[in-house]
């Protein structure tokens, strides 16, 4: 049997199966997408706050209480100003701060290349049901004689459905991959500008 034939045997069984590909694609990325809004919502606090409490310490002098009060915080963005504390030198502080957004830009993004990847790829793999329904549905047309059905016509359209489908699961993901990117970019935004505060306090002479 050649390769054509075997294709043609393999889109005769039918395009269900990437439609019910879609949707645990679409059930794990909507898991996903909420376990990373709950991560993201548990390590929030009122930055600007925080920011005025630990500058308000260092300007006193208490580092230790600066230290204490960002130990305090779920935050990242305390987190990344804290390792900058614990160095003395300008220089030093800026690059433990640097190496602690990195980390925490890899735990907020955690399993979000999932939600890209579904978002780009999930119409394609709608796509593949439509094309394997076409098929289906010119092999049907064949074996009529060229007679057009209403079984025909209801093969087109549950084709042309799994396309809709992928359409419907990659917009979702893409809408969620971008908000959280614009929501890990404005919180390490705001961590660099508490370092920086921090930075300028250390290079005050005492």
């Amino acid at each position: 049997m050649d390769l054509q034939a075997r294709l043609t045997d393999f889109a005769m069984n039918g395009a269900e199966w990437v439609m019910w590909l879609l949707v645990a694609l679409s059930i794990i990325g909507f898991a996903i997408a909420t376990e990373r809004a709950i991560a993201l919502v548990r390590t929030r606090e009122q930055v600007g706050a925080m920011g005025m409490d630990m500058m308000r310490l260092l300007r006193r002098g208490d580092v230790d209480a600066a230290k204490a009060r960002l130990a305090r915080s779920p935050s990242f963005e305390a987190k990344i100003v804290g390792a900058g504390l614990t160095e003395t030198n300008p220089q030093a502080a800026e690059e433990k701060m640097t190496g602690a957004a990195q980390l925490a830009k890899l735990q907020m993004e955690r399993r979000l290349s999932f939600l890209g990847t579904l978002g780009a790829n999930a119409p394609f793999v709608g796509l593949l049901g439509t094309v394997i329904g076409i098929i289906r549905a010119f092999q049907m047309l064949d074996q009529s004689g060229g007679q057009v059905s209403s079984g025909l016509m209801s093969e087109v359209g549950h084709a042309l459905v799994a396309t809709a489908i992928g359409i419907l699961v990659a917009l979702p993901a893409v809408a969620f991959f971008n908000a959280f990117q614009r929501v890990i970019k404005a919180r390490l935004a705001r961590a660099d500008a508490l370092g920086r505060e921090v930075l300028a306090q250390l290079h005050t002479p005492a």
